[in-house]
């Protein structure tokens, strides 16, 4: 049981981590928010026919709803030191509506986008209260019971391990930025600390930091020469740190306020479709809970904070569709990973860069400032700090017995299919398959349950958890259930109080199961 709090120093008490230290943490977590946060929005909003304002604007209200959805995690949901951002799940059915016949029939884009940003936000709140009921009435407490820790490996694993596609590929845009900027923040990180050793903790605390600023101003170099005068639209896009558009866009000072564009439309079939994203972020969002708790030195997450942090994404969810983001929310993978980097697990820190949030969406020039950050040199950031997700799940098999040939075959099994499956809807259903062939609701809701990585490998590792290593307690045994079960129940562990318990005594009002 020891090595479970040996991975992470958590910073229990507010005085024992100074001011300005936790500041600079807090920032380091809004960074990295910047890069998921500026991507969909530059994907979905040139698609609905808005331009650089309409992005800017849209950017905002995500970035003050990521806030806002940190703060009810951190105090009423988990209580884990992690950050909501926006979901990479949502953009297929966003793109779906999109694409629907009753908006692209409207010829001024202004317009198109106004229609469009309506459906959505309608799509978003029918989404956000289907989130809420499985979260809130226990639904999604009672499936979590049933997990084991070896379930929990390639659960947890491919929570980091499936966003590869943020990673090398995104950094690959631009080599010449993005390389560097991998370059500098493992070696900063993991190198430089062995011949400082006095500066260990500086190193490692303040990376990302460096790392970050060091490549951002190679950037802005390479933007003041003559290197991409030549170069095609996309390079300059991914490389130049002036072609974001963001900047000479956003307002000094921007109140992000519901219902802007107007009332909301609903569409059925698009809220059915809308709920397929909420349910994968459900998966997604619950390993990172997981890495979360590993790295914070808590206890496993009791399967009835899981399900009340679910709730409180479901409400993250409503306020992105009043507030209109294009997206939903889920767990940020990139900032848990920044737990390990740092080893400092504190709750007070991520309230912190939730605040830089808020603060920097309504001061929309300055934080357009930050978000100006080549997309590259952020993915370098993500190849570093998705490695450590993947190995908080990898972690859970010291709880199993792997010289048992069922172990060997779930988990092999599992993390193959985890790749294959969202491979062949990728290539086939998604790519090629999906634009010569008319799709309706039901295909793009087994896209998206099935091109996510997290969700297929969990899937059937669970079932065969169930189905092959509950029989008898050798069994149980070699899966580290006997050891798991003890905290499938919030009061079975008297520390739970310290790492999960809600604040002002609302745990008399709300009991944890």
């Amino acid at each position: 049981m020891k090595t479970w709090f040996r991975c992470c120093r958590r910073v229990r008490n507010w005085t024992k981590l100074a001011i300005t230290e936790a500041i600079i943490l807090g920032f380091q977590h809004y960074l990295l928010t910047l890069g998921i946060t500026v991507l969909i929005p530059s994907i979905i909003v040139p698609q609905m026919g808005g331009g650089n304002t309409e992005k800017a604007a849209v950017i905002q209200n995500l970035l003050f709803v990521s806030g806002l959805s940190t703060l009810f995690q951190s105090f009423f949901g988990t209580r884990l030191p992690i950050v909501v951002v926006g979901s990479y799940a949502y953009l297929i059915p966003v793109t779906s509506i999109i694409q629907a016949s009753r908006y692209t029939s409207y010829s001024d884009p202004y317009e198109r986008f106004v229609r469009t940003m309506r459906g959505i936000q309608g799509a978003l709140i029918g989404a956000a209260f289907f989130q809420c009921t499985i979260g809130f009435l226990g639904l999604w407490r009672n499936a979590v019971r049933f997990l084991s820790p070896l379930s929990v490996v390639p659960y947890v694993t491919f929570t980091g391990l499936g966003l590869y596609h943020l990673g090398f590929p995104m950094l690959a845009k631009c080599v010449e930025v993005g390389l560097p900027g991998i370059i500098l923040m493992v070696f900063i990180s993991q190198f430089l600390p062995r011949y400082l050793e006095s500066k260990r903790s500086l190193c490692g605390r303040f990376s990302i930091l460096f790392s970050v600023s060091i490549t951002w101003l190679f950037a802005q170099l390479l933007t003041s020469t003559t290197v991409y005068k030549h170069k095609p639209e996309n390079t300059q896009i991914s490389c130049r740190t002036d072609r974001a558009g963001l900047i000479s866009t956003a307002p000094w000072i921007y109140l992000p306020y519901p219902f802007q564009w107007g009332s909301p439309t609903f569409n059925a079939g698009d809220a059915i479709v809308m709920m397929a994203p909420a349910f994968v972020s459900l998966f997604e969002s619950t390993g990172t809970f997981f890495a979360a708790a590993r790295y914070g030195s808590a206890t496993p997450v009791p399967p009835s904070v899981i399900s009340r942090g679910a709730g409180w994404l479901g409400i993250g969810v409503l306020l992105n569709g009043c507030l209109g983001s294009v997206t939903g929310n889920t767990a940020s993978v990139e900032n848990v990973g920044l737990l390990a980097l740092t080893r400092v697990g504190s709750r007070r820190v991520i309230q912190i860069s939730a605040g830089f949030m808020i603060f920097f969406s309504i001061f929309a020039k300055f934080g357009a400032f930050f978000a100006s950050v080549p997309l590259p040199i952020v993915a370098a950031v993500y190849c570093v700090l998705f490695s450590f997700v993947s190995s908080a799940g990898l972690s859970f098999l010291q709880f199993c017995n792997l010289n048992s040939f069922k172990t060997k075959f779930i988990l092999g099994f599992s993390f193959f299919m985890g790749l294959s499956v969202p491979q062949y809807f990728r290539e086939y259903f998604h790519g090629g398959w999906r634009s010569a062939h008319p799709t309706g609701l039901f295909s793009d809701i087994v896209v998206v349950i099935f091109m996510s990585h997290t969700t297929v490998a969990a899937l059937v590792a669970l079932f065969f958890d169930l189905t092959l290593c509950r029989e008898n307690d050798e069994s149980r045994k070699d899966i580290g259930l006997n050891w798991w079960e003890k905290f499938s129940f919030y009061k079975s562990d008297v520390r739970n109080d310290e790492f999960y318990a809600l604040p002002f005594r609302l745990n008399k009002l709300f009991p944890s199961i």
